[in-house]
C-alpha cells in the first residue's frame, strides 16, 4: 500500500502531451516533490486522455491494491469525468490549470491517508462546488448520495471555526470534540487535505484573512490532523500556520534549523547508509531477520519553537532534530534459544549502533524488556554525531528507534489514543466512542465499494479486479459493453465527458488504431498507456535533473554577502 506520510505526498500526474500530437505544455501544476506533472490544454483528445489516463493511474496505485476494487475504480474514474472538464472550464482562479492541479493534489493526499475512493472522489469534486464550477445536484447525480454527503459534511466542518472564539482554548477544544464525534471522520479527513492545500495558496487572500485561516488551522484542523492519526500532515499544517501567525518567530527558527538542514540531511543520508550496511552485514542479524528498513526525519519549526520558548528549552538541549527508525522482519522461530527472535535481533541492533557511535546510555529507553503502560515496546537510543576534536563540527544528538515490524504496527496502532489526547479527547470512553464511530464508517464505505460475487466459483469481481493492473482496469472503464474493443461510440462518449467532441474521438482513434479496423483493443490501448508512463517519467527525471542543477550551478554563493543581503531584503518585504 502507498506511503501515508504527507510530507512525502507526490501529486499524480496531471496531464501529459500524447505521443504524436502538439508538444505544447499547459500552465505546470503547483505539486510536492520530487516532481510537477505538466497540464495539457483542452482541444486534443490524445492530451485529454492522457490526463485522464494519468490521472486515474496515479490515484488506483495511491490507494492500494487491497482497496481497488472495481467498484472502487468506477467512482474514480466518474468522478475523474465529472471534475476535470469542470475544474479546466470554470476554474476560479483565473485559470483552469491551476484549480486541476490542485484538486489532484488534494485527491493525491487522500490517497496517500489511505482513504477509500468515496472520499478521493469528494475530494476531486470539492475545488470544482468551492468555485461554482459544479453545483451538489451534479456530485449526488453522478457520484451517488454517499459521496455527495461527504462533500456537504466536509462543508460543515470548514465552517465549524467560524461558530465559536478558537482563539479561546476551551472554545477551540470542545469544537474539535464536536468535529470528531459529530461528523463523519472521513469528512474532517477530507476537510483536513482541502485545508492543507488552501493552507499553502494564502497568499491571494487578504492579509486579515490570511491570519483568521491560520489561527483556525493552529488551534482546530492541525490538532483534528493529529487526532485522527494524520501526524504529518498535522506538523505540516502547524508550520504553515506558525509561520503566517508569528513570522518574526517562524523566521528566527527558520534560519537556526535551515543553518543545520543541509549538513543534517548529509548526516541522516550518510549514517542511514552506513547503519544499513553494518546490519545486514552483522552474522547474527542476517540469521534471525529476513529484512531491514531504515528511515530518517527532520524537526518540524513549530514543534521546535514550542520546546525551545514554551518548554524553556536551550538551543543545544533540542536533541531530536536528528532522527532515524530501525524496523525489522524477524524471522519466525529466528531466537534460536526458545526465546522472543524479535527482542533479541532488536537487542543486537544496540549493539550493533553502540560499536558505531558514541552512544548517551543516560538517553536510551527500553521500551522492549519494559514496555508503557499503553503496551507501546520500542528501543530509543542517542547518539552523539559530533565530529571528533576540539575543532570537530558540534552537532544535536540523533535519536534512533529500534522495532520490529509488529512492534511498528501495534505503536501507530497505538499511538491512537494519544493522538486523540492532543485532538482534544481526553476522556478514554470518549476515544472509543470515536474509535467505534470511525469503524463504522469504515464498514458504510465497504458496503458501497464491495464488489458483488462474479458468480464463477466463488471468485468476486474484487479478485478479478486486484489481480488487474491500471491498464486492465482503465480498459474495462472505457470498454462499457465488455466486448473487449474500445469502440468509436465509446471514444466519442468519454471525449465529450471530458469536454471535448467527435473530431477529438476521431483524432484519437487514428493515433491509435494500428490496424485501422475502427477500433481499439486492449493491445493497442495497452501501447498507448506504456508512451503515457514513458513520457511521465522523462517529465518526473527533467524535473529531478533541474532542482539538482539549479542547486549546484546558483551564481550566488550561498554563505556571501549578497545572499545575506538578498535573503534579508526578502524578509523585510515579507514583514512589512
Amino acid at each position: 500500500m502507498a506511503n501515508a506520510g504527507v510530507n512525502e505526498t507526490v501529486a499524480v500526474a496531471v496531464a501529459i502531451d500524447a505521443p504524436g500530437v502538439g508538444q505544447d505544455h499547459g500552465a505546470a501544476g503547483e505539486v510536492r516533490r520530487p516532481s510537477a506533472r505538466r497540464l495539457a490544454p483542452a482541444g486534443s483528445g490524445g492530451r485529454l486522455m492522457a490526463e485522464l489516463l494519468g490521472v486515474f493511474n496515479g490515484l488506483t496505485e495511491r490507494m492500494g491494491e487491497d482497496v481497488a476494487t472495481s467498484s472502487s475504480s468506477r467512482l474514480l474514474f466518474r468522478a475523474l469525468k465529472l471534475a476535470l472538464p469542470a475544474l479546466r472550464d470554470g476554474g476560479g482562479d483565473g485559470g483552469g490549470g491551476q484549480s486541476v492541479s490542485r484538486a489532484l493534489v488534494v485527491a493525491a493526499s487522500l490517497a496517500d491517508l489511505q482513504m477509500d475512493a468515496e472520499v478521493i472522489s469528494a475530494g476531486m469534486v470539492r475545488g470544482a462546488l468551492d468555485t461554482g464550477a459544479l453545483a451538489m445536484a451534479d456530485v449526488e447525480a453522478q457520484l451517488g448520495a454517499s459521496a455527495a454527503g461527504l462533500v456537504e459534511e466536509s462543508l460543515k466542518v470548514k465552517r465549524a471555526p467560524s461558530e465559536v472564539d478558537v482563539a479561546d482554548e476551551e472554545a477551540a477544544s470542545a469544537l474539535r470534540k464536536r468535529c470528531l464525534s459529530s461528523y463523519d471522520i472521513r469528512a474532517v479527513i477530507l476537510e483536513l487535505a482541502v485545508k492543507l492545500d488552501a493552507m499553502k495558496h494564502l497568499d491571494v487572500l487578504p492579509k486579515h484573512q490570511q491570519r483568521t485561516t491560520s489561527l483556525e488551522v493552529l488551534k482546530v484542523f492541525a490538532p483534528l490532523a493529529h487526532a485522527v492519526g494524520a501526524g504529518e500532515l498535522s506538523l505540516e499544517l502547524e508550520d504553515l500556520s506558525f509561520q503566517r501567525l508569528y513570522p518574526q518567530a517562524y523566521a528566527h527558527i527558520d534560519q537556526w534549523l535551515s543553518s543545520q538542514e543541509d549538513d543534517c540531511k548529509r548526516v541522516i543520508a550518510a549514517s542511514k547508509e552506513e547503519l544499513l550496511r553494518a546490519l545486514t552485514a552483522d552474522d547474527e542479524l542476517r540469521r534471525t531477520v529476513t529484512g531491514v528498513d531504515v528511515m530518517g526525519r527532520y524537526k518540524s519549526r513549530f514543534s521546535t519553537m514550542k520546546k525551545l520558548v514554551k518548554d524553556g528549552r536551550r538551543p543545544e538541549d533540542v536533541n531530536d532534530i536528528l532522527g532515524m527508525r530501525v524496523i525489522l522482519d524477524p524471522r519466525p522461530g529466528g531466537g534460536g534459544d526458545g526465546g522472543d527472535g524479535g527482542d533479541r535481533a532488536c537487542l543486537r541492533t544496540h549493539e550493533v549502533i553502540k560499536a558505531m557511535w558514541k552512544d548517551v546510555p543516560a538517553r536510551t529507553k527500553d521500551y522492549i524488556t519494559r514496555p508503557k503502560g499503553n503496551g507501546y515496546r520500542s528501543l530509543h537510543v542517542a547518539v552523539d554525531m559530533s565530529e571528533p576534536g576540539p575543532e570537530g563540527k558540534k552537532r544535536p544528538l540523533m535519536e534512533i528507534q529500534v522495532r520490529t515490524r509488529e512492534m511498528d504496527m501495534a505503536a501507530v496502532g497505538g499511538q491512537a489514543s494519544h493522538a486523540l489526547y492532543k485532538g482534544g479527547l481526553t476522556d478514554p470512553e470518549e476515544a472509543k466512542r470515536l474509535k467505534a464511530i470511525m469503524l463504522a464508517a469504515a464498514e458504510v464505505a465497504a458496503q458501497h465499494l464491495r464488489d458483488e460475487s462474479a458468480g464463477d466459483g466463488g471468485q468476486t469481481a474484487a479478485a478479478a479486479s486486484a489481480t488487474a493492473g491500471n491498464v486492465e482496469r482503465a480498459f474495462q472503464l472505457l470498454d462499457k459493453n465488455g466486448d473487449g474493443r474500445i469502440s468509436m461510440e465509446e471514444l466519442t462518449e468519454i471525449m465529450e465527458d471530458l469536454g471535448a467532441g467527435g473530431h477529438d474521438a476521431e483524432e484519437l482513434m487514428r493515433l491509435l488504431d494500428a490496424n485501422s479496423d475502427g477500433s481499439l483493443s486492449s493491445d493497442e490501448f495497452a501501447l498507448f498507456q506504456k508512451r503515457v508512463e514513458l513520457k511521465t517519467k522523462l517529465e518526473d527525471k527533467d524535473d529531478e535533473y533541474k532542482e539538482i542543477l539549479k542547486q549546484k550551478l546558483q551564481k550566488v554563493d550561498d554563505t556571501g554577502l549578497i545572499h545575506v543581503y538578498r535573503k534579508n531584503l526578502s524578509d523585510k518585504l515579507v514583514l512589512a
